[in-house]
């Protein structure tokens, strides 16, 4: 049976962690480096690193985080952030990145996904999709960290993604972003149903009843942020509580 991934995402700028509510009024949370350190020792099954301004500053990742974090860590790497074509990835394999997420990019250039798929497989390619409900119901995609609205429904978008060349979706709810209310499981359950493809969660996980419902709307990997940033458990106790729920995890001995 597949364990169910519990991944730490360290959304970062200028080599600090950050966070904020719905992608707004972003708060310091500590060095990106220190963190990572931590989560993997603490037994993390993959890290996340999303550079948040690098698209709005018009610019590409900053590598150098990239290569710091991975020598520190020794867990599966997924970077994102800046990424506009496959040289923008490579550059961030290089440095130790084991997957590459793309969004803004992709969106304007959906055979992106293709490309990167043919230079690195689609296991290296991670589609990214921040996903906000509109007043009908239907969830779009938003891009440049939440602050522009793309001309795609996100489902739709979803369900393109894997005949595209992606290998994985990471759908976070801007909704939700930051607000300790739970994941969005209409979102999740609806892309479940429109996609066969490992599917992680982002987006609002405050408890283990939020990570445990994630995981029956049929996400395959839980991310997690301020809960850990914030000091509020760690990942042995959050694997402890998923464990004893009868999820399928990667124990640790820490």
């Amino acid at each position: 049976m597949l364990t169910t991934r519990l991944i730490p995402c360290l959304d970062c700028d200028g080599g600090r962690v950050v966070k904020g509510e719905r992608f707004r009024d972003l708060r310091d949370c500590g060095d990106a480096v220190d963190l990572a350190a931590r989560y993997a020792t603490d037994g993390a099954d993959e890290l996340t690193l999303l550079d948040v301004s690098a698209t709005v500053e018009g610019r590409g990742h900053a590598l150098a985080t990239t290569a710091a974090v991975r020598a520190v860590c020794d867990v599966p790497l997924c970077v994102g952030g800046g990424v506009k074509s496959v040289e923008d990835a490579r550059r961030l394999l290089q440095r130790g990145a084991d997957k590459v997420a793309v969004n803004s990019a992709a969106t304007r250039d959906p055979a992106l996904l293709q490309r990167l798929a043919d230079a690195f497989g689609d296991q290296a390619v991670v589609l990214a999709v921040d996903a906000q409900r509109g007043p009908d119901g239907d969830y779009f995609v938003q891009t440049h960290s939440g602050r522009r609205r793309a001309k795609v429904e996100a489902l739709e978008w979803i369900h393109a993604a894997a005949a595209r060349g992606a290998g994985e979706v990471l759908l976070t709810s801007v909704d939700r972003d930051g607000t300790g209310d739970g994941y969005d499981l209409d979102l999740l359950r609806r892309a479940r149903a429109a996609t066969d493809l490992p599917l992680v969660a982002s987006g609002g996980a405050r408890s283990i009843a939020h990570l445990s419902a994630a995981a029956a709307a049929g996400s395959d990997a839980l991310l997690v942020a301020s809960i850990l940033h914030d000091q509020l458990t760690t990942i042995p106790r959050l694997k402890r509580a998923l464990a004893a729920a009868d999820l399928p995890i990667r124990e640790t001995q820490t």
